[in-house]
């Protein structure tokens, strides 16, 4: 341990997540397991206020614990991602002028989706009756059978969170696993809901859910100007494609947004923007609640060196963060945060950000401990307190950047 002193273990970080977001924003934060409180929508999480009646009545266990995990990397036909049939998507996700045609087009992929998501709901109420035990030893024939099914109903963010139930399943490793695969069943079920109770939802949160099952939306204002330091920047690969995504930190609107690009395997994306430099720029939003997803609509020079750095706050101010976000989109991985005057530690077999102001910690994700980018973040701590910008989920914080206590540049660590 440090000389601050500080610690704080993970198990007790959930519960403060809960207080800490409850007490920002005034209403239900998420809560952790054996936690429990009133308005809470189904995977453990509050749905906003509006929406908090139409959700499933049946508890289910959420996405608390333990704390926060590895920041999970959206896949492609997630939210505001590509998708087939992108026209039509983009009239079910956004209310222009559409001709009669496209309109059709539109309904007759609505009323696909919406039967992929009812026979969804049966295949999980089979699961659940014949028990998450066996669900294991089924084998993977039973998920991709209805992953296929749920691409067939044009939902294809849907196919993508089966498969990642059947890889959960597959795997069964570690006294949680049940737990995990407990909590991703609750989380799919609450999407599958949310989808065929849609026209109940509050504008925002249907945008997310129609993002959530697979329609892409457009960009749509109002853009935004300003000088742009970019946080981080790091790619992800699967068999289909490149995924660049570039972290953005606005100086003068303090909004922090997130640009994605995209190219074929073995191929680098088009957009590459240097961490620790700052540009003059105008990205426009994608539509949803809480959705950091902007599109670069406008460049007006170079990215140039910069001083500048992104404000920071506590570990339990980034809980609180991560809280409030879940009440805008209960599927979402992780947040941005930037954490102030923290300090990597050992902890156990792990490693966790001590803050060395209080007492709190969170512990750094598992993938995040097997990078090389965690050993440059204790070098350049060197047992000082330090400024990390990451992503914080539900089982850990992912450093991805860093700044030295003094004058200094970003360090990347992705």
């Amino acid at each position: 341990m440090t000389d601050q002193g500080v610690r704080r273990t993970v198990t007790r970080v959930p519960a403060q997540a809960c207080d800490a977001a409850s007490d920002s924003a005034g209403e239900v934060a998420p809560c952790g397991p054996g936690e429990s409180s009133p308005g809470t929508a189904e995977g453990g999480v509050s749905a906003p206020a509006s929406a908090a009646s139409d959700a499933p009545s049946q508890p289910v266990p959420g996405r608390g614990a333990p704390l926060l995990g590895t920041a999970g990397e959206p896949v492609p036909d997630g939210p505001g991602e590509p998708s087939s049939d992108e026209p039509e998507a983009a009239a079910l996700a956004s209310p222009p002028t559409v001709s009669p045609a496209a309109r059709r087009r539109a309904e007759r992929r609505a009323e696909r989706v919406t039967a992929g998501a009812t026979e969804l709901e049966r295949r999980l109420a089979d699961l659940l009756r014949g028990g998450l035990i066996s669900a294991g030893q089924s084998g993977p024939a039973l998920w991709e059978e209805t992953a296929a099914r749920m691409v067939d109903a044009q939902a294809p963010g849907l196919a993508n969170r089966v498969r990642d139930l059947g890889a959960l399943a597959s795997a069964g490793v570690g006294a949680d696993a049940p737990v995990r695969l407990l909590e991703e069943c609750a989380l799919l079920h609450l999407l599958a809901q949310a989808w065929l109770r849609r026209d109940r939802l509050p504008e925002p949160l249907a945008a997310t859910v129609r993002s959530r099952v697979g329609l892409t939306a457009s960009p749509e204002g109002p853009a935004i100007r300003d000088d742009w330091l970019v946080l981080a920047q790091y790619d992800t690969s699967d068999s289909r494609l490149i995924t660049r995504r570039i972290w953005l930190h606005g100086t003068v609107s303090g909004r922090t947004a997130l640009l994605l690009s995209y190219g074929a395997p073995g191929r680098a994306p088009d957009l590459t923007l240097p961490a620790g430099l700052a540009v003059d720029a105008e990205l426009t939003p994608y539509p949803g609640a809480g959705q950091p997803r902007t599109a670069l609509t406008g460049r007006f020079g170079a990215p140039a060196p910069t001083t500048v750095r992104p404000p920071g706050t506590t570990a339990s101010g980034a809980l609180a963060r991560y809280g409030a976000a879940l009440r805008d989109d209960p599927w979402r991985e992780s947040v941005p945060v930037t954490l102030d005057r923290v300090v990597p530690v050992p902890d156990g077999d792990g490693w966790q950000l001590a803050d060395a102001d209080e007492d709190q910690a969170v512990p750094v994700g598992a993938a995040a401990r097997s990078r090389p980018g965690l050993w440059r973040l204790v070098a350049l701590s060197g047992g000082a307190p330090v400024r990390v910008f990451g992503e914080c989920g539900p089982r850990g914080f992912t450093p991805l950047a860093a700044w030295p206590q003094g004058p200094g540049e970003a360090v990347p660590l992705c």
